[in-house]
């Protein structure tokens, strides 16, 4: 499954919307550049006027008057020049820092379940790849693409005005680079949604080789995975050629348009100069304006170019917000915190269940171990329990009321759920705690860490909880980043807790210690532990069995072990090897 990616409407719409937000630095950038675009015409008028001031006849302080008029000319422009700049950055800046908040605001509420199903690769080139693509377009492309607009404008106006009849020499090579640009843009938005692609897929593969690099050594996959290293780069080397083949048409074509343009209008301006038509001061203007005008216009073809490579981006980072949601909120208020399944099924796949039919019902503060084989379900019980994904099948509710029916912040209050994956964010570790409850003080931080056991290490950082942790941070082991993330749970303080092998990062003699001291926090709560370790169904007060998605076997440990089916030899085989 890849994420959306949105289509031309969806995306100018955006845009137009984006920019409506900023309309009016828009406008005074748009005004600023207009200003700094006339004062950039006095030159060459400036020329011209003197040049036939000198073919008829002049004085000296004529010629002083005009070079006095250029300098206040140029020096106008620079200082209006300077501050459109100034102006044009700024705008950059804020658009983009508008669109960066709001794509990672509708980053971080995407359903898992679709994130999940998307892999890692795509998602992570639209919020590395594309976004670095983006902003560069954001911060200079749109302000240049103004400032080309207005120049080429004034300067074919003035030129007009000067003489429509020399003028016309200038769109010579119009025909022709307006052929080349509309051949290349036909052919640019499919060619670099292409390269986006294969760039999204080659950063999957890298990204799932160096996260999974001890699996692959272990199975001895090394060759295939570098074979697929070396297809994703051959595709994405394919796909970066088209495009540049593109743009080995598109930049001659225009480079033609230019040389050609000059010396037409200096060939037919010189005709009609012998035949009296205009004057030497005129033609030399209007060749100084087509030479000026290069500049602008190499700038809105280099933009165009890039400007495609950003809407292709942007179509993605706009496609995101185009996943679907995977639930919908409904009224209701749970009448108590108990939990219950009927009839749960899951598919990550349609049409192969992973859960089949389980019913299972939780008693407000009861500890329940849900353990069994690898890939037997336990995980996919634990997100159906905790809300991270809709059942494809049959219901969880939390006192009568669906968890998928919940807003994500009020499920969160009644249940949470704590992977044996982690992360541990750029940041201080106050600010690592805080992700969970925003308004905590010290003293509320100080004892989430010492229910977890991580304060004696926290109180020895150097600045304490102010420490700098996550990249570029003090470091950390996994065991204390898990500590970290189980310190969130406790300040998150919901009344049923799912635990996915939650200490599985710690070793045997740590982690039982940990688990006993999480005794007295989780005191009153229901929590759902799944694990590896059968100390954890050992001190639990049911233990559910979980093998090919079906609750085989649920009780208390005496009773499985004295009834002496899976649980009891799982027990027998687990004491055997402790």
């Amino acid at each position: 499954m890849k994420l959306p990616i949105a289509d031309g409407a969806t995306v100018r719409a955006y845009t137009a919307r984006l920019l409506r937000a900023h309309r009016r630095p828009l406008a005074a950038i748009a005004v600023l550049h207009t200003l700094a675009a006339v004062a950039g015409l006095a030159g060459p008028w400036l020329l011209g006027r003197l040049v036939d001031a000198v073919a008829d006849g002049t004085t000296t302080g004529y010629v002083n008057a005009l070079i006095a008029t250029g300098a206040a000319a140029v020096l106008a422009q620079t200082v209006l020049t300077r501050f459109a700049q100034r102006s044009s950055m700024l705008f950059g800046e804020m658009v983009f820092a508008d669109l960066r908040e709001e794509f990672i605001e509708t980053l971080t509420s995407l359903p898992l379940s679709t994130v999940e199903r998307a892999g890692t690769g795509d998602l992570v080139a639209r919020t590395t790849n594309d976004v670095n693509k983006l902003q560069n377009a954001v911060r200079f492309g749109v302000p240049r693409v103004i400032v080309s607009v207005v120049t080429i404008l004034l300067t074919v106006v003035a030129c007009v005005l000067l003489s429509p009849l020399v003028a016309v020499a200038m769109f010579v090579g119009v025909p022709v680079m307006l052929a080349v640009v509309r051949w290349y843009l036909r052919r640019a938005a499919p060619a670099y949604r292409r390269e986006s692609a294969a760039y999204a897929t080659l950063n999957g593969t890298i990204t799932e080789s160096v996260e999974g690099a001890r699996t692959v050594d272990a199975l001895r996959m090394g060759a295939r995975r570098e074979a697929r290293v070396e297809q994703d780069l051959a595709e994405a080397f394919d796909a970066e050629r088209v495009t540049l083949n593109l743009r080995t048409v598109l930049l001659p074509g225009v480079d033609f348009a230019f040389v050609v343009a000059p010396v037409s209008v200096l060939l037919w301006g010189g005709w009609l100069l012998s035949q009296d038509r205009v004057s030497l001061g005129v033609v030399a203007t209007i060749v100084l304006y087509t030479y000026q005008v290069a500049g602008p216009v190499w700038d809105l073809i280099f933009w165009v170019d890039e400007i495609q490579v950003a809407a292709t981006s942007l179509a993605r980072i706009v496609g995101v917000q185009l996943v679907e949601p995977d639930r919908e909120e409904r009224p209701g208020v749970p009448a108590d915190e108990d939990v219950s399944a009927r009839g749960l099924r899951y598919a990550y796949r349609e049409g192969h269940d992973v859960l089949h039919g389980i019913d299972l019902d939780l008693r407000a503060g009861e500890r329940l171990a849900v353990v069994g084989p690898s890939g037997a379900g336990k995980s996919t019980l634990g997100r159906m329990l905790a809300g991270i994904h809709p059942p494809t099948g049959g219901t969880v509710t939390v006192g009568g009321v669906p968890l998928v029916d919940l807003p994500l912040a009020e499920l969160h209050r009644h249940v949470s759920l704590v992977t044996q994956e982690h992360h541990v964010f750029v940041g201080s570790v106050a600010d690592n705690l805080r992700l969970a409850a925003p308004d905590s003080d010290a003293e509320e931080q100080r004892r989430a860490l010492e229910a977890v056991d991580a304060w004696g290490w926290v109180a020895a950082l150097p600045e304490g909880l102010a420490t700098e942790i996550g990249s570029g941070g003090a470091p950390l082991t996994p065991a204390q980043a898990q500590q970290i993330a189980l310190a969130r749970l406790v300040l998150l303080d919901p009344h049923t807790l799912v635990l996915d092998e939650a200490t599985s990062l710690l070793d045997p003699r740590a982690a039982r210690h940990l688990e006993r001291s999480l005794n007295g926090v989780l005191a009153g709560r229901t929590v759902v532990a799944i694990a590896h370790r059968l100390h954890t169904a050992h001190d639990a007060d049911r233990v559910a069995v979980v093998d090919g998605g079906r609750i085989t076997e649920i009780g208390s440990h005496d009773e499985l072990v004295a009834a002496g089916g899976d649980y009891a030899a799982l027990w027998r085989s687990w004491q055997h090897e402790s």
